[in-house]
């Protein structure tokens, strides 16, 4: 059956790729398939759900490699779940009654959307096949071809997601001005938080990175300016336990040394004895429409510091994220790249009327497909004896 209509769509949290995949998905059609319309929902599946839609024109698509230049969305993004009824009556998205999935439905029914893509993390993916499997059990066939967004490349089995490199090496920009501050301070412990609620690879990528980069800088040497008081002292990953009165008297010498400490720290690390106090204690854990722990309102950074602070004997204390920072730039050159191959892959997968999520598959040789469905999950955990990161953590003296 011809293609006649595509939809798109990018949803969940940003990452360092939206904008690129939507303007190289845009390319590629009007290189192989001109006369197809796109159009596009904005805001994610907010936007089907009320058939907020915008056309791509011919003007957009002359100016299409633009978006390769930009962080963010050109079409924008919400967290929405169609499965979870409640809170899309809530939201206002849909009435009391009805069911979000019959009334996405009866928008690409009525849109004539034959193709639709869903740039997004596992959730968005997964809220994509529940979706397909609807429609289809309808007798309404649409093909729904993925692309994987999420900066903490834990989509399985998925290589590398979208966006990922590019947040690392933001992130270690980042890092670099906010560790600078060590030097307003005598005895400053500098905590950065870094994104990543069960996976730790953007923390240990995001270390490795401003490593790299003190290892491959001139320092003068004198007073604080000097490469082992730039460097990352510690770095903490959700994939491996914590012994904090252990690693405190590692740290204290550091301190004791260098006048300060930094310590990279991923978010997700130490939650589950967050949450466990917060319960223990009679709290509301604050937690999103998809179940998941509101870590902006938990905050572990600052949970760490405070273990930290005292057993250190440090004067001064500075947490700082860097993950709306790192999410929100353009894609770098290894992400362009991999964005290319991806968007190129999936408009060749759609005409073929081929579903799934584009990416490098892990189970199957790394060869570039679109993975089923029913195989995609969230939740990829690190693997803290990678070589790199054994290495990173010898180099710092934590291994």
């Amino acid at each position: 059956m011809p293609v006649r209509t595509v939809a798109m769509l990018t949803a969940g949290g940003l990452a360092p790729c939206l904008s690129s995949a939507v303007g190289g998905l845009i390319e590629r059609y009007s290189e192989v398939a001109p006369d197809v319309r796109i159009l596009a929902y904005r805001n994610g599946y907010a936007g089907l759900l009320t058939g907020d839609s915008v056309d791509v024109t011919a003007e957009v698509r002359a100016k299409a490699h633009l978006l390769h230049r930009f962080g963010g969305s050109p079409i924008g993004n919400s967290r929405v779940k169609l499965t979870n009824v409640k809170d899309c009556v809530e939201r206002g998205l849909v009435r009391e009654g009805q069911d979000p999935l019959h009334v996405a439905a009866e928008q690409l029914t009525k849109d004539g959307v034959d193709v639709l893509h869903t740039i997004g993390g596992d959730d968005t993916n997964g809220t994509a096949a529940d979706l397909a499997a609807y429609l289809h059990s309808n007798d309404y066939e649409l093909t729904v071809v993925g692309l994987p967004k999420t900066i903490d490349n834990d989509v399985i089995p998925i290589r590398q997601s979208l966006g990922a490199w590019t947040a690392a090496e933001q992130g270690a920009t980042f890092a670099r001005n906010v560790i600078a501050e060590h030097t307003a301070n005598p005895r400053a412990l500098i905590v950065h938080e870094v994104m990543g609620r069960n996976c730790g690879w953007l923390t240990a990528a995001t270390a490795q990175a401003h490593h790299d980069w003190v290892t491959g800088t001139e320092f003068s040497g004198w007073v604080e300016n000097a490469a082992q008081r730039w460097d990352v002292h510690g770095v903490y990953v959700p994939e491996q336990p914590l012994d904090i009165e252990k690693e405190a008297g590692r740290l204290r010498k550091v301190m004791d040394d260098f006048d300060g400490v930094n310590l990279f720290i991923s978010e997700g690390a130490g939650v589950a004895e967050i949450v466990a106090s917060m319960e223990a204690a009679g709290q509301d854990v604050p937690r999103d429409p998809f179940g998941h722990v509101q870590l902006d309102k938990v905050n572990p950074g600052a949970w760490f510091a405070k273990q930290f602070a005292d057993l250190l004997g440090a004067d001064k204390v500075l947490v700082q994220k860097s993950g709306y920072f790192s999410r929100s730039a353009a894609a770098n050159d290894a992400d362009l790249a991999l964005i290319k191959d991806c968007t190129t892959y999936a408009v060749d997968a759609a005409l073929r009327g081929e579903s799934g999520v584009v990416g490098h598959d892990e189970e199957r040789g790394d060869q570039l497909r679109a993975v089923e469905f029913e195989r995609i999950k969230g939740g990829k955990a690190f693997d803290p004896t990678t070589d790199w990161f054994t290495a990173l953590l010898a180099d710092i003296g934590q291994a």
